[in-house]
């Protein structure tokens, strides 16, 4: 039986990715980090909660990687953890240094000294590419960083090529375009905007409060992202992938469409907010898949329209069972309005 190991075993990508392997007939390790309230509700809600085995650790802590790594003795290791949102690594750059950037070469100087016959996968990001000029960005476009999550995930980029260049480890690097599910934590828009839809139209809720509708991002369904990320440690030489729709759309787009999913008019329940808005933006990403297309025989399952609704849908299932006084793992109802947090950022001062 082939073993692996997931950092950010607790996330959106993390949870779909032990469920695909598991049903692949894997032993599933998963890695995480120790809190003061456990955040297992994604693997309790997809059912497999008792199916992986899990493993305490912190990118920050190496003797604890190297701990994961004896433990679970892997043929491949997916690292998916991070400081992974963009909003807060302008309010923690250095952390978001610490645990994304050298928290990614902690994991691969770990493997190197006790796993090196491991497969290693690196979570990148199309927030790489930031405001480049090239269009439709690929594996060869220019990487041009507008945030500290995207300087630090560059950091990690390179560093998992050095390592596969230079020590030869099999280390790929997968950069994903923006991909959700009703699995995305609330703290990025795509999910805001589906609970406050459900909510709204529940009379939970009287508005949603958002910033930049023109952002325009390549949006896909994330369960399909996952096994692009295996079909990479499978293939005979390692590379970087880029996996993508090839089709951009706004926020405003999104917005538009959740609303009416809920059969509500955006005009009536929108308010700007300012303070939503990054210190620097990235106005356009749309990636170009060909290659993983072709190498790793993928193609995206969901339309953007599906995506949306589909979590929307889920959202005002779960408002709905839970106003019905059902129990079942979820975020939201723990989730507080964040109105009161002081924002500390560029963007308070502008």
């Amino acid at each position: 039986m082939r073993r692996a190991l997931i950092t950010g075993i607790t996330g959106q990508d993390g949870a779909y990715l032990a469920q695909f392997l598991l049903k692949k007939g894997y032993e599933v390790f998963g890695a995480f980090r120790r809190l003061s309230t456990p955040n297992f509700w994604r693997l309790q809600s997809l059912g497999i909660y008792d199916k992986v085995k899990l493993v305490s650790m912190d990118l920050t802590d190496m003797s604890s990687i190297l701990e994961a790594l004896n433990v679970s003795s892997p043929h491949e290791v997916y690292h998916l953890a991070a400081q992974s949102f963009v909003g807060a690594s302008f309010e923690q750059p250095l952390a978001t240094g610490d645990m994304t950037a050298l928290g990614t070469t902690r994991m691969l100087e770990s493997i190197r000294l006790v796993a090196k016959d491991s497969s290693f996968y690196h979570a990148a990001t199309s927030e790489l590419y930031g405001n480049s000029s090239a269009g439709t960005k690929n594996e060869g476009s220019p990487l041009e960083p507008r945030s500290p999550y995207a300087v630090a995930k560059l950091y990690a980029y390179w560093a998992t090529r050095v390592y596969r260049e230079g020590y030869g480890l099999f280390a790929c690097n997968g950069i994903l375009f923006n991909h959700e599910s009703p699995l995305r934590g609330l703290e990025f828009v795509t999910r805001k905007v589906s609970n406050a839809c459900a909510k709204i139209s529940l009379g939970l809720q009287d508005c949603l409060s958002i910033g930049n509708l023109d952002a325009r991002r390549d949006w896909g369904y994330a369960p399909d992202y996952v096994e692009p990320m295996w079909k990479m440690l499978q293939q005979d030489r390692p590379d970087d992938y880029v996996i993508a729709t090839g089709e951009a759309h706004s926020v405003r787009d999104f917005v538009n469409i959740a609303f009416g999913a809920a059969g509500l008019d955006p005009k009536k329940y929108l308010k700007l907010n300012s303070r939503l808005i990054r210190p620097l933006e990235v106005d356009n990403l749309v990636g170009d898949s060909s290659k993983a297309r072709k190498m790793l025989e993928w193609e995206p399952s969901k339309t953007f329209k599906d995506l949306v609704t589909n979590m929307v849908d889920t959202d005002l299932e779960r408002w709905k069972a839970n106003r019905k006084g059902d129990v079942f793992p979820w975020d939201a109802p723990l989730y507080p309005d964040d109105s009161n947090v002081i924002v500390t950022r560029y963007a308070l001062d502008r």
